[in-house]
């Protein structure tokens, strides 16, 4: 597949569409045939290609907004890793199927989905909240209070 922007060629497209694309026969789901991303990379980036966010700044917060239509609280994990990564992450599950019923057009994204997000050095991990209301998520990492201004220190001359 060729792909160009304006009669250019991009490579990265064309990279990550291999990436997006690859596929995966061994069952290990350690590492692909061809050399590439693992099974496990590939599914990581497509949740978080198909999960998107805002991130807002405050004055004391860090706010991120995801949208979340149709889940509860409980199909969602809000984690922190290495002590500066906000993980958002959980799955949307299929519908049970009715008897008589069959779908005429499946729209809806089914599936894991995941954001990480690096926190900036002033976010205070031990201070985070987060609300799902009306399929929206709200996440706030409120800041650390700035460093105090070191006062200068007066040494005193003595006469020799």
């Amino acid at each position: 597949m060729e792909f160009s922007l304006m009669g250019l060629d991009i490579p990265f497209l064309r990279n990550l569409h291999h990436i997006l694309e690859s596929t995966d026969d061994n069952t290990t789901g350690n590492k692909s045939n061809n050399g590439g991303p693992s099974r496990a990379y590939v599914r990581d980036a497509r949740a978080m290609a198909a999960t998107s966010a805002d991130v807002k700044e405050y004055p004391n917060s860090y706010v991120f907004i995801v949208d979340m239509p149709g889940l509860k609280s409980g199909d969602i994990k809000v984690q922190v890793e290495d002590d500066n990564v906000l993980v958002i992450s959980g799955e949307r599950n299929r519908e049970e199927e009715k008897e008589g019923v069959k779908y005429v057009r499946m729209e809806r994204r089914i599936g894991k989905f995941m954001r990480k997000f690096a926190l900036p050095e002033n976010a205070n991990t031990d201070k985070i909240s987060a609300v799902c209301q009306d399929g929206v998520l709200t996440v706030t990492v409120e800041k650390l209070p700035p460093p105090e201004p070191k006062k200068p220190k007066t040494i005193q001359v003595q006469v020799a």
